[in-house]
């Protein structure tokens, strides 16, 4: 009798599953184990919102919204844009509602990538980048960035890699995993070598909320930028409400429609409760976020003077809630390292090739933790490397 043998596209077998991944479950086989690796506040979501949340229910707001998101909402996001960063989007054709800010990802990518068309991604980076590139038949081009410039993407690297064929720049900043950020006086030399190409920017700003000693600029800021320029934003990092998914797309009324019709058939609308409680965190949790971001840079500053204490070369991260110090003067590879950290120390962090090769020879370390874990985990990384 023969079985049913699943027909499994090509695409979906060719993708890796995330480095990220593998750590977290042998992190679920450690008891007592300190995780400084996953990407989340660890911040409860404002008693105000997810009251939000719970009033929508009382009232029955349970059905479907429009598929664009709840009017009210795109007009809050609008509002918000202008007043946190200084950009005009018009809420009916301009903003997107999504399932986290991965969806609008995915949607841009989705809605203007052609098979064999290339999406330039500056890496180290977010781990979903090249994949979502990659199922959408797009050719994920890494470029290689590096510490010495800040990890920052530089005029003449994005104009080596502009090809006929390059559709699309992913711009992840501030940036997951390495902390860095493009500052105002960043933004017009790359608006210019991209003023000379047919690219569309994809600007995931998601942790534009969390930069320290600067505030956030987006490059839909320059002159001539906000028509070719996708902004994708969200609540999850800056209102820690990564369970609620909550996300948005800012962009091209034209762009903007593609999206909203493959979302429609995908997706209908972003959760219903969730949209409510977005609300109340776009319209009052601007004093949430100022005391989050604080906190944040206070253990930013504690964890990178512990590390470089304890004998590790560390760039000075200025955005979102990582540390990506070097581990290449202990003479072993970052899965190793953190293989053999987990096991020998009880601490879990992320191997830096978790997201891209760049990124071979750091590591990883979100410090949205306790202090008192932030303390701990320094004093078993310190003995590690000791052993080392």
């Amino acid at each position: 009798m023969s079985g049913y043998a699943p027909q499994i596209s090509a695409r979906a077998a060719s993708l890796r599953p995330s480095g990220i991944r593998r750590f977290f479950d042998l992190l679920e086989e450690r008891r007592d184990a300190i995780s400084l690796g996953i990407g989340e506040p660890d911040f409860l979501t404002p008693w105000h919102i997810r009251d939000s949340g719970i009033y929508s229910l009382e009232k029955g707001f349970t059905k479907y919204t429009p598929n664009a998101g709840i009017s009210a909402l795109r007009a809050e996001c609008a509002r918000y844009m202008e007043r946190r960063f200084g950009l005009s989007y018009d809420p009916a054709g301009e903003i997107l509602v999504t399932v986290g800010g991965s969806e609008a990802l995915d949607l841009c990518v989705r809605a203007t990538v052609n098979p064999g068309d290339e999406v330039l991604i500056p890496q180290p980076s977010f781990v979903a980048y090249g994949p979502v590139v990659a199922l959408a038949g797009g050719v994920p081009v890494p470029l290689a960035m590096s510490e010495g410039n800040g990890f920052k993407l530089t005029p003449s690297l994005l104009a080596s890699a502009l090809t006929p064929r390059a559709r699309v720049l992913v711009l992840p900043y501030p940036c997951n995993p390495t902390g860095a950020i493009l500052k105002k006086d960043d933004l017009p030399a790359l608006a210019g070598v991209l003023a000379r190409s047919n690219i569309l920017v994809l600007s995931d700003e998601i942790y534009a909320e969390l930069t320290y000693g600067c505030r956030h600029a987006s490059i839909a800021g320059e002159p001539g930028m906000k028509e070719r320029t996708v902004v994708v934003g969200g609540l999850s990092k800056s209102h820690s409400m990564t369970g609620w998914r909550m996300g948005f797309a800012y962009g091209p009324r034209e762009l903007i429609a593609q999206m909203t019709k493959i979302h429609q058939y995908a997706i209908m609308s972003a959760p219903t409760t969730s949209q409510y409680a977005a609300l109340t965190a776009l319209r009052d949790g601007d004093t949430f976020v100022e005391s989050m971001r604080e906190s944040y840079n206070g253990r930013r500053r504690y964890m990178l003077d512990g590390l470089r204490a304890a004998g590790f070369s560390c760039f000075e991260p200025r955005g979102a809630f990582y540390l990506f110090p070097s581990i290449r003067a202990y003479g072993i590879g970052s899965e190793e390292f953190c293989e053999k950290l987990l096991l020998s120390q009880n601490v879990a962090v992320i191997p830096g090739n978790a997201f891209g090769e760049s990124g071979e020879g750091f590591i990883r370390i979100c410090y949205a933790v306790s202090v008192e874990n932030l303390k701990e985990s320094l004093i078993r990384i310190e003995r590690f490397v000791r052993q080392l």
